[in-house]
């Protein structure tokens, strides 16, 4: 379950620093997006939501070289924080956050097992990455990312 008070707070924080954010997702499949875009007036800091679920997304869109997704995987805390810093760049925006991970029920490895995501948010000034292992089924590993994500958010606003 998202937490909407929390969502709410983000807002409130971007309003008063006049700040916009994008979002890079590929474990959350736009459910950070999602959640933003369910409060009203959201587009004055929301700008824009990409999916870029597969490699080759991540490359076209993002512009990620296919040397760091082969060198270190999708799933990495060096393609996490280089989706973020590119939206960021990309769209000319104060913030990005990214996530990328694996949701499940299928694509764990011994190394990378269901749960396991990086989350990443990038302004001028910091570029922060965690790596998270959550539990429960597809929806419930997505569901504590975009919740995750929106924690991490809010400690770099109230920095």
């Amino acid at each position: 379950m998202i937490d909407e008070k929390l969502v709410n707070t983000i807002f409130f924080e971007l309003k008063n620093k006049n700040l916009n954010i994008a979002t890079a997702e590929s474990c959350t499949g736009g459910l950070i997006g999602h959640t933003f875009t369910n409060v009203s007036g959201s587009s004055e800091y929301f700008d824009l939501g990409i999916i870029a679920y597969s490699n080759r997304a991540k490359v076209k869109l993002l512009d990620i070289s296919e040397l760091m997704l082969k060198k270190y995987g999708a799933v990495s805390k060096e393609v996490a924080k280089a989706m973020a810093n590119r939206v960021r760049k990309i769209l000319n925006v104060d913030i990005g956050l990214s996530t990328t991970g694996i949701a499940g029920p299928t694509g764990g490895t011994k190394e990378k097992p269901i749960g396991l995501v990086y989350i990443a948010v990038s302004t001028q000034k910091v570029n922060i990455v965690k790596k998270f292992n959550f539990s429960g089924d597809r929806l419930q590993i997505k569901d504590s990312t975009c919740n995750a994500a929106l924690e991490m958010l809010l400690d770099v606003l109230i920095m």
